[in-house]
């Protein structure tokens, strides 16, 4: 974040100490341009919340959901907040980063590439594209 906010970068460095194993576990795979060449990054301020895992070349927000996250209605304003500021939103679970890491991947990699481009949501994951409008959201 050059020449950003510093109270929200201090706050985003705050955030990457503390995740927990499933993110970290994810973080190994996302860093360094090791899926598929993508650039990643952790803990990215949009608007008043922080992602966790961010790809800005495709516009990707990737949340590492746990069972606290279920139907809660704050994240379904933070998915529209950051699809309003041109964010697509892929939510995955804990436990399925931890148990089969390889779906996780592939359907991350399936939304790089094109193939997941439609709104879904489903017991395993809830992918939301954004918005189609040049709308931005401070």
């Amino acid at each position: 974040m050059r020449g950003g906010n510093v109270r929200k970068t201090t706050r985003a460095r705050e955030l990457r100490q503390v995740e927990n194993e499933a993110e970290d576990v994810l973080w190994q795979e996302l860093r360094g341009r090791r899926l598929n060449g993508r650039k990643f990054v952790r803990q990215l301020p949009i608007g008043p919340y922080f992602a966790d895992f961010a790809c800005r070349q495709a516009n990707l927000v990737v949340e590492v959901d746990g069972s606290q996250h279920a139907g809660r209605a704050s994240d379904r304003f933070r998915d529209e907040t950051m699809n309003r500021n041109g964010w697509s939103v892929l939510r995955i679970w804990h436990a399925d980063v931890l148990n089969d890491r390889d779906a996780v991947l592939e359907t991350v990699v399936a939304v790089l590439d094109g193939r997941l481009k439609d709104k879904s949501i489903s017991v395993e994951m809830k992918y939301l594209p954004a918005h189609k409008t040049t709308e931005t959201v401070p």
